[in-house]
């Protein structure tokens, strides 16, 4: 079975850009050494600099390390996560924080192994103050029982509150930034952002960028897919 958008790490994990997805998690991995990061969020400052394409390949290489994962769709303005992996959104993150289904019904299992997606649901009139709720807490803290990781897709951070919101909640933070079309502002507006809500940052991954220009550090070369 194919995904609905492709995800290099699962249809061709050989690869120089799958391998860079397994470096980046090796690397999240030493980063959680003081702390565990088993509700990592990855966002961006803006959009289109391949947040997306980044959490899912990332979700799909931590499966294959037998870890069990949920991919949690947090982006309730414009979700993607049941597009890309061909699932139903009729029932989701909104319909349980709704009080409308439970946190098992919303999970749906994907074509790849260890990996599970709970999508977004509907699109609600108030995707902050459901992110901020109660009923968030509880259902976060539902997830680090079932889960060994949950990768939290959200809004970009200087776009609307909700990354802030969910920043707060999780253990750590990866910034997706796009070397080519990201600005340098942006980027620190957006770390700011994040700090103010004492959000961790463990690491900044750094998108569209030549294997040329690599002079010790990671980065990635990849097609944005936002």
């Amino acid at each position: 079975m194919t995904s609905g958008r492709p995800i290099i790490t699962d249809l061709n994990p050989l690869s120089p850009i799958s391998e860079a997805y397994r470096t980046l998690r090796t690397n999240l991995q030493y980063a959680g050494v003081d702390r565990s990061l088993q509700l990592l969020m990855v966002t961006s400052a803006s959009p289109r600099e391949g947040k997306t394409t980044t959490i899912n390949n990332l979700a799909v290489a931590y499966a294959q390390a037998d870890k069990s994962v949920l991919l949690l769709d947090a982006d309730l303005r414009k979700p993607t996560a049941h597009q890309t992996f061909q699932l139903s959104n009729r029932c989701g993150l909104t319909h349980v924080l709704a009080g409308n289904a439970a946190a098992r019904e919303a999970v749906k299992e994907t074509h790849i192994r260890n990996l599970s997606v709970m999508p977004s649901g509907s699109i609600p009139p108030n995707p902050s103050e459901l992110l901020a709720s109660r009923k968030m807490d509880l259902l976060l803290d539902e997830l680090r029982q079932s889960f060994d990781l949950v990768l939290i897709d959200t809004p970009p951070v200087l776009a609307v509150s909700d990354a802030q919101i969910m920043a707060s909640r999780c253990d750590g933070v990866l910034l997706v930034i796009n070397a080519r079309s990201g600005k340098r502002q942006h980027a620190a507006k957006a770390r700011d952002a994040l700090q103010f809500v004492q959000a961790k940052i463990v690491g900044v991954a750094l998108n569209q960028t030549a294997a040329s220009e690599l002079s010790g550090y990671y980065s990635y070369t990849q097609a944005s897919a936002e």
